[in-house]
């Protein structure tokens, strides 16, 4: 059991006197993986919760938004998208060294693999079809309706996702990487115009960001929410099939050379397809230019992993180190998408 980012006894003296119902003795355990905000699970004897906090130490600003996951999801609370239930948020740094909050658990099945090996063909596409499903579902949310709209700022989304992780990347760059810096000028010189598209977007759509039912194929909750906002839906389109075109394997994660079809696992067309039809579109241009998006928004979040593993303030400090490798692949995957409408 790892506590050792966690000084449970302050926990649960707050979650006493702040969370109706709770009781302890309360033990907590850390969750393998995940390099941002570090999650906890904490048993008492009655029930069971989820607790993720910003990491301790300097942090890059606007990295961590704690306070911006438990918003999202305590607004999407009833909507056609699946999420856990929020109970309490705390702001105060001096409770634990770090702001935090506290969310039902939700049984149910991680997959890690998109060939997911464990499943069978018919299982495996219901999956997919379900992880298709709840992205349009993200996207078709009301804003407005359930307070949302002002949840990222007006204006081109691109223009501003470029500009904001160029900062973020320049601010943890450790070394030059030539073609991270070809690709950020790419996409300066080829930022489409704002076509008016302003919706819920996750932020880091992907198969291993959600849970289902631990004995069916429904997704039953969208974790990680930290990099949501409101802003254009292709950039979570694009991201999914970015994550596809990785080695496959623990580290990729993806499904480079891995016969689809003999898996019942949709093709990018299929997939793109499938979530036209219901959004309600003939389909996307310039697609390239997305995903080209995708590859250089991720490098420059792995090279912010890196930075916090060299300081000593990543989650999981060896994976931090390895994913930091991964740097000089994603700029160049980037600039290969970029070649492609």
């Amino acid at each position: 059991m790892d506590t050792s980012t966690l000084d449970v006894d302050a926990v649960a003296a707050w979650l006493s006197e702040n969370l109706d119902g709770f009781e302890g003795p309360m033990t907590a355990e850390k969750f393998a993986g995940g390099q941002s905000n570090p999650t906890f699970l904490l048993k008492t004897p009655a029930r069971e919760y989820v607790l993720r906090r910003k990491p301790p130490g300097v942090l890059l600003k606007s990295a961590h938004a704690v306070d911006r996951e438990f918003r999202v999801q305590q607004a999407l609370a009833g909507s056609d998208v699946p999420v856990a239930r929020m109970h309490v948020l705390c702001e105060d740094d001096d409770v634990i060294g770090s702001m935090f909050y506290v969310m039902d658990r939700v049984p149910g099945r991680n997959f890690d693999d998109p060939r997911i090996p464990e499943l069978d063909t018919a299982d495996r596409s219901a999956v997919f079809n379900q992880m298709n499903k709840v992205l349009a579902a993200i996207h078709s949310v009301d804003i407005s309706a359930v307070g949302l709209s002002d949840y990222g700022p007006e204006g081109n989304y691109f223009e501003r996702q470029v500009g904001r992780w160029t900062k973020q990347y320049r601010a943890s760059e450790t070394e030059t990487v030539p073609a991270m810096d070809q690709l950020i000028d790419w996409l300066n010189a080829n930022m489409p115009e704002d076509d008016g598209k302003r919706t819920l977007v996750h932020g880091d759509f992907r198969l291993d960001n959600l849970l289902f039912d631990a004995s069916g194929t429904d997704c039953v909750a969208v974790l990680d929410w930290e990099l949501s906002t409101i802003g254009h839906p292709y950039a979570d389109l694009a991201a999914v099939i970015m994550q596809w075109q990785m080695p496959p394997g623990g580290a990729g994660r993806g499904l480079q050379g891995v016969d689809r079809a003999a898996l019942g696992i949709p093709s990018d067309r299929d997939f793109v397809g499938a979530y036209c039809h219901r959004m309600g579109l003939p389909g996307i241009e310039k697609f390239g230019f997305y995903l080209a998006f995708c590859f250089f928004r991720m490098a420059a979040i792995i090279q912010g992993v890196k930075k916090r593993g060299l300081e000593g303030n990543a989650s999981d400090p060896e994976r931090a180190a390895k994913m930091g490798t991964y740097v000089p692949l994603f700029a160049n995957a980037g600039l290969e998408a970029s070649k492609h409408g």
